[in-house]
């Protein structure tokens, strides 16, 4: 596992060109194969606190938007106009640019880890009393959760380019006859 972080480390430091290859390419197939899968895991959990910090900064946009005078602080709506809009705040746009399929389970991440993060983050201002905060307090949160968001999209993006290159290491070495198929169906490790 050392050397797997050691090769991670190295991987995501590196700069975008084909000359990143070689710290993968000192590792072994089962090394490969690992990193992977651990990197993919790692994605995934940030994946989950995205779609967290993604949810919040659109409720907090709606009670914006709801708000007539352009900020002010008010009692709960007693129509519950918030609440009823939910489902309609939290469904995304169908997408206009086709991507390429990555598995992706349903379940949450390992912990509560997200969930406590996204929490935090969004300080005083609690989800279930919107309305009773002014404006400053819902952009205070809306800017922190702005910006652990792009934190959290980079460090997914690097996580990313390294399972790529896992793959890429792996393909290379099957199709140069450095790995092959039989020792897989063999019984060698994924």
């Amino acid at each position: 596992m050392d050397a797997i972080g050691t090769a991670q480390d190295r991987y995501e430091r590196a700069p975008e060109d084909p000359g990143s290859e070689p710290a993968l390419g000192g590792l072994g197939l089962d090394q490969l194969r690992t990193l992977r899968r651990d990197t993919l895991e790692q994605e995934e959990d940030l994946s989950y606190l995205r779609r967290l910090l993604h949810g919040r900064m659109d409720i907090l946009l709606a009670e914006l938007d709801r708000r007539p005078d352009g900020g002010a602080a008010r009692p709960a709506d007693p129509a519950g106009a918030l609440l009823d809009r939910l489902p309609a705040i939290l469904t995304d746009a169908a997408p206009t640019v086709r991507r390429s399929a990555r598995h992706v389970t349903l379940g949450p991440p390992r912990g509560q880890q997200s969930q406590l993060e996204a929490d935090t983050l969004m300080g005083d201002v609690q989800l279930a009393d919107l309305a009773a905060h002014p404006a400053a307090e819902l952009l205070a949160a809306l800017e922190r959760l702005r910006a652990h968001e792009r934190e959290v999209s980079g460090r997914r993006q690097r996580l990313l380019r390294t399972a790529d290159g896992c793959n890429a290491e792996i393909t290379r070495r099957y199709r140069d006859g450095e790995a092959r198929v039989d020792d897989l169906l063999a019984g060698g490790p994924l």
